[in-house]
């Protein structure tokens, strides 16, 4: 086991290092130890892992994707090892999240603040895309969803509750009135995100629904500058609850149609299936529900709720 992971600590540092020779410097040992630990890692393999050039060093494809789970074993390892040494348990390592634009700028990117003030061994690599990521093969730890995936074999936890609702600022409205039936809001201005147009499909009472030709009078492909032009009076928006829950709070935004919404989109967070959440990712998880609970019952005025006590179960 041990020469296992001298094997794996081997191979990590070459392709930190970009060398044979300077990843022998850095682990104290002779250039010849490391290249017998990298061969015999590769006959166990059964695949070469290395592109080995007289210029530089590079992770074949197989290599890249085992590059990512030796680092997250790695880190478990010596996350621990420094946990024994100190007596403490304390989330450690790099914590790479992926989020949506517009919510990880809004939600997720000041928590991951806190945390990394609050922790001082842990590490933040935030992404916002709002793309879907590969969890896995890109390496990410954590990555957030707003409404239900299509497929996923990822575990999956629920950190909020949430709908997408109608929403506009007090001053549109005085101009160009309150609409009271779906029918009412069909000639009113709409703004939308990205290229789709397709009727908004809402729910209302008992069950009934309504299609909502909403033609955009202005449309992004940014969630903020959608959200900006709401709050100066533009028009209409579709959005995430959670996104506008301080507007609302506030009296920034109003609800258009309060008992028609467009359906549910629980905020969702998706991590690697593995018998052993890592710390990070616990706690990680456990702030963002602290954080959104606090946000959705419109009682947040800051920028990130404060963290819950560690949980270290």
């Amino acid at each position: 086991m041990l020469d296992d992971l001298n094997e794996l600590k081997t191979f990590r540092a070459i392709l930190a290092e970009g060398s044979l020779s300077a990843a022998a410097r850095r682990l104290g040992v002779t250039l010849a130890v490391v290249s017998k630990r990298l061969a015999t890692l590769e006959d166990r393999a059964g695949v070469r892992l290395i592109h080995r050039t007289t210029r530089a060093l590079s992770p074949t494809e197989e290599g890249a994707r085992l590059l990512i789970d030796v680092e997250r074993a790695l880190e478990a390892i010596e996350a621990g090892e420094e946990q024994l040494a100190s007596g403490r348990v304390e989330p450690s390592g790099t914590l790479r999240v992926s989020a949506p634009i517009a919510f990880g700028r809004r939600c997720v990117a000041p928590v991951l603040a806190q945390l990394a003030a609050r922790h001082a061994r842990l590490g933040v690599a935030l992404e916002l895309d709002d793309r879907v990521v590969d969890l896995v093969g890109e390496g990410f730890d954590v990555a957030i969803r707003i409404g239900a995936p299509a497929d996923s074999s990822a575990m999956m936890r629920k950190l909020a509750d949430n709908r997408r609702i109608l929403v506009a600022a007090p001053a549109y409205l005085d101009r160009a009135g309150r609409p009271v039936t779906p029918e009412e809001a069909a000639g009113h201005a709409f703004l939308r995100y990205g290229r789709g147009s397709d009727p908004w499909r809402l729910r209302g009472p008992d069950g009934a629904t309504a299609s909502l030709g909403a033609a955009a009078r202005l449309r992004v492909d940014d969630g903020d500058v959608v959200h900006d032009w709401a709050l100066a009076g533009l028009g209409i928006m579709l959005k995430s609850e959670v996104d506008v829950a301080q507007d609302l709070a506030t009296g920034r935004l109003t609800r258009v149609l309060p008992c028609w919404d467009g359906g549910d989109a629980p905020i969702l967070a998706l991590y690697p299936s593995a018998r052993h959440v890592p710390l990070k990712t616990r706690v990680l998880l456990d702030a963002l529900a602290a954080h959104l609970a606090t946000l959705m019952a419109g009682e947040s005025r800051q920028p990130a709720a404060p963290l819950p006590p560690l949980d270290v179960l």
